[in-house]
């Protein structure tokens, strides 16, 4: 059984993916397992993630979707799995590895030292020492996003759509993935608002006593991001669709999920591709 299952959302990756990068890193590293969900892509890159699990199926796991359902969905789909498979830990990461595989460990080691943080994010701040290269443009529209997603959740968070992020495997965390994302574009900010509307009304800590974030010491911009500006104007919309589902006075609580539901939250017949061993 494996500590952690990172899942890795890929659509048209084909001639992007960094192959030698991910079979180098589980080579040095134990307890980690990748799940490569292919979100319908259209080139070979569902034929590059089958030879990839080939050739080490202990550590390479694929799910393949049928049709694209956009990012949001992929890493729904394979946390999901992640959860049925009874890891410890679960999270995505981004195919491009414009985060670097070297700071799951970072991460993994914030929830080991920290019993009560269930979910830490890469935070890019661009620091003294530390190697955060964004084209401008990148940067400043995301500072602007980032402000005005921090007043939507009426909390201080830095860098809510930073493509690496792991959680500790709870029951609380099933009901967070359970139902498929309003915002096709922002669904990390989603995640978070329904994390905060988990615990609306509740004795369980609020929001920010449970996510950390964990700056970045690198994160490079990759070319062949499918991120636009004009990308900016759909988060904004969707911002507006998330505040009214979670946010505003009088929203509809979620509903809890149980151990027993957790190891049978549908999935798909396509996950049993994905069988984690």
């Amino acid at each position: 059984m494996p500590d952690t299952i990172i899942v890795v959302p890929c659509y048209n990756e084909a001639e992007r993916l960094p192959v030698e990068r991910f079979r180098r890193y589980v080579a040095e590293t134990e307890g980690i397992r990748f799940l490569f969900v292919d979100d319908g892509s259209r080139d070979r890159t569902l034929e590059v993630l089958r030879r990839l699990e080939a050739d080490r199926p202990d550590v390479f796991g694929v799910l393949a979707l049928p049709r694209n359902g956009g990012k949001a969905e992929a890493v729904r789909r394979g946390i999901l799995v992640g959860l049925e498979a009874g890891a410890r830990y679960v999270g995505f990461w981004d195919a491009d590895l414009s985060t670097p595989l070297e700071a799951i460990a970072d991460l993994r080691a914030v929830l080991e030292e920290k019993p009560e943080i269930e979910a830490v994010f890469g935070s890019r701040v661009q620091l003294l020492g530390r190697c955060i290269e964004r084209h401008a443009w990148r940067h400043y529209l995301g500072r602007v996003f980032a402000t005005a997603a921090s007043l939507a959740l009426r909390l201080r968070v830095y860098d809510t759509q930073c493509g690496a992020k792991l959680f500790r495997a709870t029951d609380r965390l099933a009901e967070l993935f359970r139902d498929p994302f309003r915002a096709r574009w922002i669904f990390d900010v989603e995640l978070i608002a329904r994390l905060i509307r988990q615990r609306r009304g509740t004795t369980l800590p609020g929001a920010a006593s449970v996510i950390y974030e964990f700056p970045l010491s690198e994160w490079r911009d990759v070319p062949g991001s499918k991120l636009k500006p004009r990308d900016f104007i759909r988060a904004a919309l969707d911002l507006a669709v998330i505040y009214h589902a979670y946010l505003r006075p009088g929203a509809p609580p979620l509903s809890p999920v149980s151990s027993e539901q957790r190891r049978r939250v549908p999935h798909g017949a396509e996950a049993e591709d994905a069988r984690v061993r």
